[in-house]
């Protein structure tokens, strides 16, 4: 059986649609098994949990069903797509091509300034994780990649990786063994690569990055819900 969902955080997803607030909502919850795998979803529970109306709950559940996170069945409703392990390790397989094109990228552009405040997060960031504050931690990370991301000046190519972060249960890395750490040891190699003007290690080390991140997450969730 499924937990009940928290309510929808008023800072989560600000600016976006409902809709798109409510689909990652439930993304999460698959993800974490909030909601059991191959349990239907109710709609008016759903939207009771998360203190919306139904037509949000229905347009979420509607853009879920067409990339494959819940399933309609006629005449019962939608049912939850369980997630493995293989499926955790091909979306961070694809995040960590596009991350790493993104820092090849990035790296004839970024001025001097540019990687100066980049280092500065990255301070903030170590003094961060040595005081366990990892709401912190979150933030600056966030503030490293966006950076970088930004300065690769490939518009789509940057949504194309939103789109994947998006099934990413980014409020619970905080609880993730080691996340933390890596957002500290592996940026090193990066900020190294984006020092030395050398794209091709930039790209290398942020798609290791990547990956070493979904390692950890795919782990966590083998020891919490007994991912498979």
């Amino acid at each position: 059986m499924s937990k009940p969902l928290r309510p929808l955080s008023e800072q989560a997803g600000r600016g976006a649609q409902l809709s798109e607030r409510v689909a990652g909502r439930v993304r999460e919850a698959i993800m974490l098994g909030e909601l059991a795998p191959l349990e239907f979803v109710r709609t008016d529970k759903l939207a009771a949990e998360l203190g919306v109306s139904h037509t949000p709950v229905r347009e979420a559940l509607m853009t879920l069903s067409s990339e494959g996170s819940v399933k309609w069945e006629p005449r019962r409703g939608f049912r939850v797509v369980p997630v493995t392990t293989r499926d955790i390790h091909d979306l961070f397989d694809v995040q960590a091509y596009v991350a790493g094109e993104l820092a090849f990228r990035a790296v004839a552009n970024l001025t001097d300034a540019d990687i100066a405040a980049i280092d500065g997060f990255q301070s903030r960031l170590v003094a961060a994780e040595s005081r366990g504050d990892t709401a912190e931690v979150d933030r600056l990370n966030h503030q490293v990649h966006r950076t970088i991301n930004r300065a690769a000046e490939s518009v789509r190519l940057a949504n194309l990786l939103r789109s994947t972060v998006a099934h990413v249960p980014l409020s619970s890395y905080g609880a993730i063994t080691g996340w933390a750490q890596a957002s500290v040891h592996d940026h090193k190699p990066i900020l190294d690569a984006l020092h030395a003007r050398d794209p091709d290690a930039a790209r290398h080390a942020m798609s290791a990055h990547i990956r070493h991140v979904g390692a950890l997450l795919v782990t966590h969730l083998q020891h919490e819900i007994g991912l498979k």
